[in-house]
């Protein structure tokens, strides 16, 4: 068993709650590492009787605990169980830290595709699927922002008003707390973004991290599962487009400080084919989609500034400031392309 694995699986506890909770689970069980860090771990979980599950729990190292909310979690993904919105089944949650030292939940595996980087953009679809892949990602963004809340029970989930106004006091707050230098730019867009928040429509179930490699995509590129449901709320459902986009780098388009760029392979559409298609699908006003984008860059800038204080202040074990340089430049790099998002609102 990895490290990972020992260390975030109590193997004989979580064994015994399984058995008693997740309805025919056989021990014994396979815990093998699946993925994470910063954010939520996820373990998958083989037993004797050929399923397949996954378990998710908090970090080791705590950071936001409103972040790492099983229950939001888990609650969201049961919600969506029978809507539009594809999520895996959810098989039981544990809130009794005595099993784990932190709570978890567990739900099915689904099979499929993630796709964070070029080789496996290029090995897992095609040119045309690829395209696929892209139309799906919205259509399922357009069937995330059209779910009845108060109809799958979420309508105590969060506040619905004043998304982005308490978006900005959360993260301005994270930054000033967190910030290892003083950046003027920052300053200059909360406070031009705080004048111009647009009005907010009816509010909507917001993912928070929406994009492409949070999602299970099959080889005919159709998007087989939404994940990573950790920041997830009710608001402004813009806010998640405005994001999307600052994530997506399509073949054609202008390069973004985002270091992922696996969209850039051909066949993926561009940014505009997205803001576009989300627009027709659900038949919401985008002419205000450049707010969203400032507001998404400076969010990132907020955040990526808030892991480059973690690890200077020794999170990685003992590096140079140096080493640690590329998250400094692309913190910039994300309040500067903010700050020309709102430039170009007229």
């Amino acid at each position: 068993m990895s490290d990972t694995v020992s260390a975030g699986i109590d193997a004989p506890k979580v064994t015994a709650w399984l058995e008693q909770n997740v309805e025919g689970a056989t021990a014994p069980f396979k815990f093998s590492f699946i993925a994470g860090g910063h954010s939520n771990l996820t373990f998958s979980v083989h037993d004797a009787g050929k399923n397949h599950y996954v378990l998710r729990r908090p970090p080791l190292s705590h950071g936001l605990a409103s972040a790492h909310d099983m229950g939001r979690e888990h609650r969201m993904i049961s919600a969506l169980q029978n809507s539009d919105v594809p999520v895996p089944r959810t098989r039981g949650l544990c809130t009794d830290v005595e099993v784990n030292g932190a709570p978890f939940y567990v739900m099915d595996f689904v099979d499929g595709h993630i796709v964070r980087d070029i080789p496996i953009a290029e090995r897992v679809l095609t040119e045309q699927t690829r395209k696929l892949a892209s139309e799906s990602l919205v259509d399922t963004l357009a069937k995330i922002h059209g779910v009845d809340v108060a109809k799958v029970g979420l309508t105590d989930f969060s506040r619905h008003d004043g998304y982005i106004a308490r978006q900005l006091k959360r993260w301005y707050g994270q930054w000033n707390a967190q910030k290892t230098r003083e950046l003027a730019v920052v300053d200059r867009v909360h406070a031009e973004l705080s004048k111009r928040i647009p009005e907010q429509g009816p509010a909507t179930i917001v993912h928070g991290d929406y994009r492409l490699d949070n999602c299970i995509v099959s080889s005919a590129g159709e998007i087989q599962a939404v994940l990573d449901w950790e920041i997830c709320t009710l608001g402004d459902p813009l806010a998640d487009l405005g994001l999307l986009t600052v994530y997506w780098t399509g073949p054609n388009d202008q390069a973004s400080p985002w270091m992922s760029q696996y969209t850039t392979v051909k066949g993926f559409l561009d940014r505009g084919d997205l803001i576009a298609r989300y627009a027709k699908k659900t038949g919401r006003d985008i002419s205000n989609i450049e707010f969203y984008r400032a507001f998404a860059y400076w969010k990132l800038a907020c955040i990526i500034e808030g892991v480059y204080a973690r690890y200077l202040g020794g999170a990685l074990g003992e590096k140079q400031a140096s080493d640690l340089e590329p998250f400094k430049l692309q913190t910039e790099a994300a309040a500067n392309s903010a700050e020309e998002s709102l430039s170009r609102l007229n």
